[in-house]
C-alpha cells in the first residue's frame, strides 16, 4: 500500500539541470562546456542568426531584383467552365447573377476584392453576369452563347 509520504517520481522521468562552472568534480568545471578559447567561449558572446563567421552573408551575396507594384489590382477570378458546372449542378439557379450572389452561395471567396470572369472553357447557358471585369475571350463566349456580360 502506497502512502503519500512514500511517493516518488518514476526512474528517469526527471532530468537534472546541468550546473556548469561549479568545480572539476561536477564534470562541468574548468571551461564550463564552452571549449577552449575563441569567441564563443567568452562572456557576452552572441551572434545574429544570419552571421556566417565573417563570410559575406547570404542576403548580401544574392542580388536584389523585382519590385512591388503599389497600383496592382488583385481580382477574385472564376472561369466560364466553373460557372457552367455550377449551373449544371444546380448551385446557380438564377441565370442573372452578380458577385454578391456568388459570395452568398459560397462559390467564390474574397469579399473585398473585385470579381473578374475568365474565359477558360465554354458556357452553353444564356446567362447575364454582372462583374467588375471580363477577359476578352470570356466576354466573346458569353455573348456568343446568347448571354450578356455587364461590366460595373
Amino acid at each position: 500500500m502506497d502512502i503519500l509520504s512514500n511517493l516518488k517520481y518514476a526512474e528517469g522521468s526527471r532530468k537534472k539541470r546541468k550546473r556548469v562552472g561549479r568545480g572539476q568534480g561536477s564534470g562541468h568545471g574548468g571551461t564550463s562546456t564552452r571549449g577552449h578559447k575563441g569567441q564563443h567561449s567568452r562572456s557576452g558572446a552572441k551572434f545574429r542568426a544570419w552571421f556566417e563567421g565573417g563570410q559575406m552573408p547570404l542576403q548580401r551575396r544574392v542580388p536584389k531584383f523585382g519590385f512591388k507594384n503599389i497600383n496592382r489590382v488583385e481580382f477574385v477570378t472564376i472561369n466560364l467552365n466553373a460557372i457552367q458546372a455550377f449551373i449544371d449542378k444546380g448551385k446557380i439557379k438564377e441565370l442573372k447573377f452578380d458577385k454578391e450572389y456568388l459570395l452568398t452561395n459560397n462559390l467564390i471567396k474574397g469579399k473585398n476584392k473585385p470579381l473578374k470572369i475568365l474565359g477558360n472553357g465554354d458556357i452553353t447557358s444564356k446567362v447575364e453576369i454582372t462583374a467588375d471585369a471580363f477577359s476578352k475571350t470570356a466576354k466573346e463566349k458569353i455573348e456568343k452563347g446568347g448571354g450578356k456580360a455587364v461590366t460595373i
